[in-house]
Formats: structure tokens, C-alpha cells, sequence
């Protein structure tokens, strides 16, 4: 999979070029001083498998930014500080912004973390960026008129997604579901909204078993146990840090996986970990907004080749979609740099590069992406139904599902719930063999 060098020195030609030309008549004071970016990644627990592939993503992206002039002709640096409890990770980022005197702050992955965090840093006029998790308390956006807080998609684009998938697939192969996830608000919202999009669709379903598991269990025995012994024709499993392959590995032991349909919404985060051993065929597998193996197939991008190959090399592991969030951070921050540069003819104020990000699009490492005007993007999902007929000793989508967010998430200003009920949803198309 290894592409030759020649692409890789015509694209850091074009990066050269595109910034040398912005660079020309900055002030001094950009030339000479580095453009300090603040990175909050979660480096322990349960959530550090997440918080690497990020950074490694965002080193990878400041790397290429920098051999092709920086941003208006500035150098990034980056300084890397942890994310942990929404307390302390908040003491950072004032840190961040008050002693190391960074430029902007991008990262963090916990939803409760970026709901405690983001109106600090909005107070403070931080230009901020989220790699996931969101602004919103359960499905209610806390901040709908931020100024320099940009989030994450919503976090229900994979469940909408994957609920089109099974009404399109399994529709009248499951009656009796069940649910596994931690009692987190993110776990019951998606939960709910599978079933509010069954009725919308007309499936009849049973709730046979919801298992709420505390944040970090790495024993589930007992739920094996008694998922087992209810019979679900299907499992929606929300599962999706180091909890997902200890959980699949002791369900494939106890002969669960051969009587179950499983959904998997956030597998992409651990991919890597799902082995071949214990994963069942045919599950239904989100890579939210970005998919390794993408990166093989005819419609790849040299952007997906170039990082994949990158990654494999330098790892020894498989991406997932933080690389993505951190990258489209990176990406997105640079072109409203550089818009508001040559818009003002000097070093824009933190608010014009906002503002210049507001509508923006790019090429992220999972497809198309946009940063909308209520700092929500829009970004292209990627879901499918897994084999283990590959190179890989981890699953693969036998057929790739896309579908650009646009289609999946609430429009700015609209109630969720409301908007699901009334929402017309795509007819989704895979490539690749069914």
C-alpha cells in the first residue's frame, strides 16, 4: 500500500506554494514567532486509545503544515497538554490560554468535559475547537450562539445513520432488541432514538433487556449472562472504549454472538482491538467520519492513501476517526487563518478567523467536510456491515455506506426529537460487494 514519494513531493509543493504566497508582506512579529496551538488529548484510562490516534493525527497534519510554510508564513507549535475529569481538564485549558499564551485550543473527547469547558472558554474569547464530543446536554445545545466555540457533529449521526442501515438490511429479521452501554446521556439518546426511528418506519420491536454499565467497567460476565438468557435477536451495543472488545470477546466465549444480530455505533474508536477471533460476521459497524480502509478502495483520495500509509508505517496500527476530528480541526483553523489574513492585510483578531471558519469547507481525511454557521460541521460518515474474509486481522466493510451529515443531524435551530419525527431520510447506497 505504500505510494511512491513522487506524490508526496508534489503535494508539499502545492502546500509550499499556497503558503509562501500568503506569507509574502506578513509582519515580522508572524514571521518570527510560532502560531502556539493548545491540544487537550486524553493520554489515560479508558479513553487514552482515543486521545492518541487524535495527536498522532494533528502532529502528523502540524508536520506537513510546517514543511509547506506554516500558516501565513508562521511555524505551529504545538503544546500538548491532558484531558481527564472536566474540572481539571478546564484548569488546563486555562493554563493554555493564560500562561502558555496559545493562539487556539483544539481536542477533547468527553462530552461532559466539552459541556463544562466550552462556555469558560467562550468567555474568555479562546478560539476553540473540538475534536468530539459536543455542546449539548443530552440532545439540547447548551451554547446555540457561540462566537469562538466551533464542536463536533452531533453525536447522534451514527445512530440515525446505523438505524437506516437495519430498517434497509434486517428489516423483519429482529423483533426482540436489547441494549449495553454506560449510563452516560450519549448511550440513552442513541438507544432512544433507534427506537423512536423503528416506530417512524413501522417495525414492530420488543425491548427485551437495557443494561446501563458504569463508565470504565471492564467486567461484563453478568451481562453477558443475562442478555443471553433473554434472547435478543439483536444487541445494540453502545460500548466504544477499551470496554467494546473486553465485552465482544466475552460474548463470542458465552455463544452470544451466534444468536444475536449486533450494532455497533462506536466501533470505529476501537477498531483496531476488534479481532477477527471474536468478532461476528455481519455486524453492523459505524466508523463515524472516517474509515481506514477507505484508503484501499478505487474512490480513495492520495490525502487518505498518504495518511493511512503513514500511519500503518509509523504505528503498526490502524487509524480511526479522532485522526479525522484532529486533522479537520488543524485544516479548518489554517484556512480561516489565511482567509481572514488576506481579507485584513495584517494578523487577523481572533474573532475574524471565526468568523472566516464559519462555512468553510475542506477535504478532511474522511471525505467532505464543512464548519456550518452555528460552528456545528458537517462531515461525511461512513458505515457498513463487517467480514472477515481480508489482509486484516480485524473486520472490514464487506460494502461501504457514506452519507455527508447534512442528511443526518438536526438543521441549526431545530429540537431533535421534533426534527426527527418529521426528517425525510436518504436511501442509502454502499460501494463495494454486498
Amino acid at each position: 500500500m505504500r505510494r511512491s514519494s513522487t506524490l508526496d513531493r508534489r503535494s508539499a509543493l502545492k502546500l509550499v506554494g499556497a503558503s509562501a504566497a500568503i506569507a509574502i508582506g506578513c509582519p515580522a512579529i508572524a514571521q518570527n514567532q510560532p502560531l502556539r496551538l493548545g491540544i487537550l488529548a486524553a493520554k489515560a484510562g479508558t479513553a487514552a486509545y482515543i486521545g492518541s490516534n487524535g495527536l498522532r493525527a494533528v502532529e502528523w497534519a502540524a508536520r506537513r503544515i510546517n514543511e509547506g510554510g506554516g500558516i501565513a508564513g508562521r511555524q505551529v507549535e504545538l503544546v500538548v497538554d491532558e484531558e481527564t475529569n472536566p474540572k481539571d481538564t478546564l484548569d488546563r485549558a486555562r493554563r493554555l490560554a493564560l500562561q502558555e499564551k496559545v493562539d487556539a485550543i483544539h481536542g477533547v473527547y468527553s462530552t461532559g468535559v466539552s459541556v463544562a469547558i466550552a462556555p469558560a472558554l467562550e468567555e474568555m474569547r479562546v478560539l476553540t475547537q473540538f475534536w468530539d464530543g459536543t455542546t449539548q446536554d443530552g440532545v439540547r445545545e447548551t451554547m446555540p450562539n457561540p462566537k469562538y466555540v466551533f464542536r463536533s457533529t452531533d453525536n447522534e449521526c451514527e445512530a440515525v445513520m446505523a438505524s437506516l442501515l437495519a430498517v434497509k438490511q434486517w428489516k423483519g429479521q429482529f423483533r426482540r432488541i436489547a441494549a449495553i452501554s454506560p449510563d452516560y446521556s450519549y448511550g440513552r439518546n442513541i438507544w432512544a432514538a433507534f427506537q423512536a426511528i423503528m416506530e417512524k418506519f413501522g417495525i414492530p420491536v420488543q425491548v427485551v433487556g437495557e443494561h446501563w454499565t458504569k463508565f470504565g467497567q471492564l467486567e461484563f460476565t453478568a451481562n453477558v449472562a443475562a442478555l443471553k438468557s433473554s434472547k435478543p435477536d439483536l444487541i445494540y451495543c453502545v460500548l466504544g472504549n477499551t470496554d467494546l472488545p473486553i465485552f465482544m470477546r466475552a460474548a463470542h466465549d458465552a455463544g452470544l454472538t451466534e444468536s444475536a444480530k449486533f450494532m455497533l455505533p462506536q466501533a470505529g474508536h476501537e477498531w483496531g482491538q476488534l479481532k477477527k477471533t471474536f468478532m461476528p460476521e455481519g455486524s453492523l459497524i459505524c466508523a463515524n467520519t472516517f474509515y481506514f480502509d477507505l484508503a484501499t478502495q478505487p474512490q480513495a483520495t492520495p490525502l487518505q492513501q498518504d495518511f493511512v500509509n503513514y500511519y500503518r508505517d509509523r504505528y503498526q496500527d490502524l487509524p480511526h476517526w479522532e485522526c479525522d476530528r484532529s486533522y479537520f480541526c488543524i485544516q479548518l483553523y489554517k484556512a480561516g487563518v489565511e482567509k481572514a489574513y488576506l481579507s485584513a492585510g495584517r494578523w487577523p483578531a481572533t474573532e475574524d478567523v471565526a468568523h472566516a471558519m464559519e462555512g468553510h469547507e475542506i477535504e478532511s481525511l474522511g471525505g467532505r467536510a464543512r464548519m456550518r454557521a452555528d460552528h456545528i460541521p458537517d462531515q461525511t460518515f461512513h458505515q457498513g456491515f463487517s467480514t472477515n474474509d481480508n489482509n486484516y486481522d480485524v473486520p472490514t466493510m464487506r460494502r461501504i455506506y457514506s452519507a455527508f451529515s447534512d442528511q443526518l443531524q438536526k438543521p441549526p435551530g431545530a429540537e431533535f426529537w421534533s426534527w426527527l419525527a418529521d426528517a425525510k431520510f436518504p436511501l442509502l447506497n454502499g460501494t463495494g460487494k454486498d
